[in-house]
């Protein structure tokens, strides 16, 4: 993040993360990849080295951090080479906002200090085969029951699901997902627990980047949830959901401006080492000139980005602006990466080459978190429409 926001102890945080993720992450980031999942006991080992409770609460074991110590360890984890280690070992910064938002006293101090100790990992489930950016379509349904919820549906595309120990689950308590009047109603969130009767997962998904991150189908059948592990109350769950995109979009866009800036190293490094026609690819203007472009539009990307930031720091509302923000930095990154790949000519096109993956991984970055047509809608919604 542009270093205007960032003080020392953001310096620090940055300096120490990326020694960890040079001496833990990058040396074994290819290896991940192409098995398709990293180590367990790294989601403990990145608790040990301060870099999973960043952002909360100290009470809970948390460092209480802004939310540039957040963004400076996404930055440093995305520079180890494997988004998909990254968004694996991230996936708590999704599921446990809500829990701190919606959930008691009580239910913070069990579910959210473990995750943070890395000795479980936390995911959200929210999307599922028929609904995804349309939360309010989701049809996963839990029956109140005695002192337990009845939960029968299906997600998909959840990351760290097949590893996850508490799944924070989007069920629909009530309302009509067919009913435009009501579809929005009834939407609430339930910690389910690796183990709960009813709970299984399906197989590891096979995605297109993000390969060393497990990615999942869930599925729920006369699974019985205690009721004591409602958060915030029926129907409490959309607003709740609504108010933890910002912090996630957020994430996203600065980690796509990381992703870029990884690309756009490894390209400046390779176009001043390889030779054609007797000079380095440095050596050529048209060449050079590309790398300014690219260049270009990752700082302008990045100062988006930590405005943004800043703003959100100081409890402004800025949905609109993250979601402008996402999308810079979405068409940013897929710029700077496709001519990453260009740059590198057919050492480009290698699954050997770094950029070649960080080409595969940049895809996702306007989909997930709501993709770039919804953002355009929450931009037009909110900050452009009249009525």
């Amino acid at each position: 993040m542009l270093d205007l926001f960032l003080d020392d102890s953001h310096r620090a945080l940055a300096r120490s993360a990326q020694g960890w993720v040079d001496r833990h992450i990058a040396p074994h980031a290819a290896a991940w990849e192409e098995a398709g999942a990293f180590p367990r006991a790294l989601h403990a080992e990145a608790a040990a080295a301060g870099l999973v409770g960043t952002v909360y609460p100290e009470p809970l074991g948390g460092q209480g951090g802004d939310v540039f110590h957040g963004l400076v360890v996404a930055e440093a984890l995305i520079r180890g080479g494997s988004v998909g280690t990254a968004m694996g070992l991230g996936s708590h910064a999704i599921a446990l906002p809500p829990i701190l938002a919606l959930g008691s006293p009580a239910q913070q101090a069990r579910f959210v200090p473990p995750v943070l100790r890395g000795e479980q990992v936390a995911c959200l489930a929210i999307t599922e085969p028929g609904a995804g950016s349309d939360v309010a379509g989701i049809r996963t349904r839990a029956v109140r029951d005695g002192d337990h919820y009845v939960v029968h549906g299906a997600k998909t595309f959840i990351t760290s699901g097949l590893r996850a120990d508490l799944v924070v689950l989007a069920v629909r308590t009530g309302g009509d997902p067919d009913d435009p009047a009501r579809r929005h109603e009834g939407v609430s969130l339930l910690v389910v627990e690796r183990g709960t009767p009813g709970f299984t997962t399906g197989r590891a998904l096979q995605k297109m980047g993000w390969w060393a991150s497990d990615t999942a189908e869930l599925f729920f059948e006369d699974c019985r949830v205690p009721a004591g592990n409602l958060l915030g109350g029926e129907g409490a769950g959309f607003l709740g959901i609504m108010a933890n995109f910002v912090s996630e979009r957020l994430l996203l866009a600065a980690s796509a401006v990381a992703t870029a800036r990884l690309a756009l190293d490894d390209t400046r490094a390779w176009l001043a080492q390889r030779r054609a026609f007797l000079r380095p690819l440095d050596g050529f203007q048209v060449l050079r000139h590309r790398l300014a472009e690219m260049a270009t539009a990752e700082a302008a990307a990045r100062a988006h980005v930590a405005t943004v930031a800043e703003r959100h720091r100081r409890g402004e509302d800025v949905t609109v602006e993250v979601a402008m923000a996402k999308n810079h930095a979405v068409q940013a990154c897929a710029f700077v990466c496709d001519q990453a790949v260009q740059l590198h000519g057919g050492m480009g096109y290698m699954r050997e080459s770094r950029v070649e993956r960080l080409f595969r991984d940049q895809r996702l970055y306007g989909i997930g978190g709501g993709t770039t047509e919804v953002m355009n809608e929450v931009i037009w919604r909110r900050g452009l429409s009249s009525t």
